[in-house]
Parts: structure tokens; C-alpha cells; sequence
């Protein structure tokens, strides 16, 4: 089974949501505190997501804001030099700055990743920057959760699912749950239902979704989310269960279920964004549900592999590869 998106649109994708830096371990096997140098990349679930669609060939838009200053420039030049349109990113004019990311690697299987989140641009990201000239031209709004978790920031991605329901413009919703911004488990699981409820395709892992239904880590049933959802909006849900898969249920009653690549592992940030990149690569491209999930997870495969989240995501060509051998 295939997914169906109107196809006479200039983009492909337009993303909405963070970008900011990551600062990434370049000594690993070692605790943060020890950790002495980093490297630096563009980061934020979006903008990864974004970046990852335009290297596989996807016309791809962001919406966001950033700071006006060295790292603001740095997000944009890089954005922009990865083949995405930068029309709409804001730069913020109150002196805030980007979000910074600090990951730790001390094992292939003991990551961590501390966030510096306090004022930063992205989530100052207004209602009246957010234009329907500009969603109206996408297939897609890829819409990621840690953008609801402040004002005014909340209420320009509610706009931006609103206008794209107008214009039949299909909602993704990337849940993207990070702890750091929130307030409470219930005001997270307020703002992921309203917009999980008006998304035609949900992706997340089943931890997230268990967030969103406000329930304890692994009492969440895949069964009972799907029956919830599909009562709504959503036709197309993917559940995540890391080393264990992946399963998309549709609409249609249809179960399918994607099996995770092995690979050597470096590090188990950016599966996510390299995952939902691929899968709505496959998509787009036509290809069925199935060959989707084979897709966004060798690009997690490929992506937790290397050192960055951004820099790192695959082309087509390392994709495919990676499906042939282990067919």
C-alpha cells in the first residue's frame, strides 16, 4: 500500500519548529565532565529532518526562528547550503539565542545529551510568522513536538496545522519528546493529543507515545493508540521499538512492521530524524508503506554509525545498499 499527497506543490516538505547547534563529543569513552573538545553541527529535530529530505533529494522549506548572531547565521548558511529554502526562518530581534546541545559519549549503548533551552529563539517563533502563501506550496508540514512546548511557539505550529488542513497539506507529527523545555507530563500530553488528533501521519517511538497518552513508561498498548488516533484525523501511524523495529498501522486495518539493520554503533542520538526523513522520503517517491520502514531504518542504521546527526545523513545510494545486503 502506497500513501497519497497532492503532488501539483513546489515542496515537498516545509518543516516547522527548532534549529539550533549541536556540540558533539569528539572524545569519546569518556563522561562529559572529562570531555574537553566538541564538534559543531546544525541540530533540532526539523532542521535534521529537514536537512535529511533535501540530501535525498526532497524539496524541502523550513519555518523558524533564529538568532542574529554568529549561530544564527551559522544555521541558516548551513540550511541553505544543504538545498533548503530559508525564506521563512525568522531572525529573532530581542537578543535571544539559539538552543545548544551538548552530547556525551561514553558507550555505544551510554549516550546522553544535556540541552541548554532557556530563551532561546526557537520557541519565540510567532503566529504572524507563520504565512499561508508559504504552507499552501508544501505536500507536507513535518511538524516536531518540542515546538509546543512554549508560547508563543505553540501557537504559531497550531496556526501552521490549521493552514495546512485548509489547503490540503498533509500534517506529519515527529512526537520528538524532550523532557528539558516542559513543564509537566500533563501539559505535554494536552498539547501532543491536540495535534497528534489533527495529523494525518504520527511518528514516534513507544515511550513517546506512552508521553502523549500521559501514561507510564511501558504501559502504553500500540493497539489502543492506533484505535484512539484513527478515531480522529490520523490515517498512518508509525510506533518505534528500537532494536525491536518498527510497526505502521493504517487506517485500513493493514499492520506493517519494519525490522531494525545492524550496524556499529557509535552513538544513539539522530535515529529518529534520519528515520522519519527516509520514511517520508519513500513516501513521497511512491513507494509502498513496507519499503517506508525499510527505509527509515537503515537511515537510522547508517546515522547512529557516525559522529553527527545532520552531517551524517545518508543519500539514497547508502540506503539502498544497506537494504540489498541485508535482503
Amino acid at each position: 500500500m502506497s500513501y497519497e499527497f497532492n503532488n501539483n506543490r513546489e515542496y515537498d516538505i516545509i518543516a516547522i519548529g527548532r534549529a539550533c547547534i549541536d556540540l558533539n563529543a569528539t572524545e569519546y569513552n569518556r563522561p562529559m565532565e572529562e570531555t574537553m573538545t566538541f564538534s559543531k553541527y546544525v541540530g533540532g529535530s526539523p532542521a535534521n529532518i529537514a536537512i535529511g529530505s533535501s540530501k535525498l533529494g526532497l524539496k524541502a522549506g523550513f519555518i523558524g526562528k533564529i538568532p542574529d548572531d554568529q549561530h544564527g547565521n551559522f544555521i541558516k548558511k548551513y540550511m541553505s547550503d544543504a538545498g533548503i529554502d530559508t525564506s521563512n526562518m525568522v531572525v529573532d530581534t530581542e537578543g535571544r539565542k539559539a538552543g545548544l546541545t551538548f552530547t556525551e559519549i561514553k558507550s555505544p549503548e551510554e549516550c546522553s545529551i544535556l540541552m541548554y533551552r532557556e530563551e532561546v529563539a526557537d520557541l519565540y517563533l510567532h503566529q504572524d510568522e507563520v504565512h499561508e502563501d508559504y504552507i499552501k506550496q508544501a505536500k507536507v508540514l513535518l511538524v516536531s513536538g518540542t515546538a509546543l512546548a512554549q508560547s508563543p511557539s505553540r501557537e504559531a505550529v497550531i496556526k501552521a496545522v490549521g493552514l495546512a488542513r485548509k489547503n490540503d497539506v498533509k500534517v506529519i507529527f515527529e512526537l520528538d519528546y524532550r523532557p528539558y523545555t516542559w513543564k509537566s507530563k500533563e501539559e505535554t500530553a494536552v498539547y501532543y493529543s491536540l495535534i497528534a488528533e489533527h495529523s494525518d501521519v504520527v511518528i514516534g517511538t513507544r515511550d513517546e507515545y506512552d508521553m502523549m497518552e500521559n501514561r507510564e513508561e511501558g504501559e502504553g498498548d500500540n493497539q489502543k493508540t492506533v484505535a484512539h488516533l484513527f478515531n480522529h484525523q490520523s490515517d498512518l501511524i508509525v510506533i518505534k521499538h528500537g532494536v525491536e523495529g518498527s510497526y505502521a498501522y493504517t487506517k485500513a486495518g493493514d499492520i506493517y512492521r519494519g525490522h531494525a539493520y545492524k550496524t556499529k554503533v557509535l552513538k544513539t542520538f539522530g535515529a529518529g530524524d534520519s528515520y522519519a526523513s527516509a520514511f517520508l522520503y519513500a513516501l513521497i517517491n511512491g513507494e509502498d508503506i513496507e519499503t517506508a520502514l525499510k527505509f527509515g531504518s537503515a537511515s537510522a542504521s547508517i546515522v547512529v554509525s557516525k559522529h553527527s546527526s545532520s552531517e551524517a545523513m545518508p543519500t539514497v545510494e547508502e540506503i539502498e545498499e544497506l537494504i540489498a545486503v541485508n535482503a
